[in-house]
């Protein structure tokens, strides 16, 4: 297959790459900055001319990763977030319905808001929602576009919902993800908040790039799936597995109850997924934190 996996070069999208390769497939990449990748094109997606340029070769599958990423993120660069995932997004369902191609878009779970139930997928469908951030309000509205566009023009799309993916090659900003942030802040002896009130199911990055790349296999359009680990847990209990690996006290952590505009709850049902594309949790949350710190110790030169 004639694969292009926009947003390669990112933390989910590289490992994705290698593994589509290693099934075979002709991978083509395309990001931001320059790379050295000989089947490498560099577009922002929020360009039209460079998506259309993008397209000039055929795809049977495109994988959509471009996206700004994270709450904080979207709150203090609002403009990049909805330049990329807005109009990034509306730019790739223009090439999608001339082109034809089949195309997997990378959503959130951020988009359940403030819903209290165990997460399906049906649930935006039958209960008003409202998303809490505008990173999470971009994220459906490119749900919504996807599906638009089928309506309309007969495009051919499957959407995955993330369930706080994490693991090595996840380099450290002040807007990645928690387990991110947790093991480098404790690495570096730095402080950090846990919110306790918060609820998670993390997956670890091997088994979210697999399930991904399941797609192509039984592909499904129409047909939405959240992506997420079995072990429903608080955000204390990563603080404390991270601290009790890293063998330190909790002396630079700060405890509240609970944090704004963020999700309480997020207890993603992976049934689909596990019917339809062969999930499996293969790695569970103790030992996915011992290879992220592992990985980060080596990045970082830490002892």
């Amino acid at each position: 297959m004639n694969i292009l996996v926009i947003g390669g070069l990112g933390c989910i999208g590289s490992p994705l790459v290698n593994e589509l390769r290693l099934r075979g497939h002709n991978v083509w990449v395309a990001d931001k900055p320059h790379d050295h990748d000989q089947k490498y094109i560099r577009c922002d997606i929020s360009k039209f001319r460079q998506v259309d340029k993008l397209f000039e070769q055929n795809f049977d599958y495109v994988y959509n990763l471009g996206a700004e990423f994270g709450r904080y993120n979207g709150e203090d660069f609002y403009e990049n977030l909805w330049e990329s995932n807005a109009i990034g997004m509306k730019n790739i369902i223009r090439l999608q319905e001339q082109k034809k191609f089949k195309l997997i878009f990378t959503s959130s779970s951020e988009v359940y808001g403030d819903y209290k139930g165990k997460m399906k997928e049906s649930v935006l469908m039958d209960h008003p929602i409202r998303q809490l951030n505008d990173y999470a309000i971009s994220k459906w509205v490119n749900e919504q576009q996807i599906m638009n566009s089928a309506d309309r023009f007969g495009t051919e799309s499957v959407r995955i919902r993330l369930f706080n993916t994490y693991g090595p090659g996840e380099y450290y900003s002040a807007y990645r993800s928690v387990i991110c942030l947790f093991v480098h802040r404790a690495l570096k002896g730095l402080p950090y908040t846990v919110y306790l009130n918060h609820h998670r199911t993390s997956s670890f990055i091997t088994d979210t790039v697999r399930t991904m790349a399941n797609i192509i296999d039984n592909f499904k359009a129409g047909e939405v799936y959240n992506i997420c680990g079995e072990e429903y847990h608080d955000i204390k209990m990563l603080s404390d597995m991270i601290l009790d690996e890293v063998d330190i006290d909790d002396s630079n952590v700060k405890y509240v109850k609970e944090e704004d505009h963020n999700t309480l709850d997020k207890k993603g049902d992976n049934t689909k997924a596990k019917r339809d594309l062969g999930h499996k949790a293969t790695v569970g949350l103790s030992e996915g934190i011992k290879r992220t710190i592992e990985w980060q110790k080596k990045e970082y030169g830490i002892k």
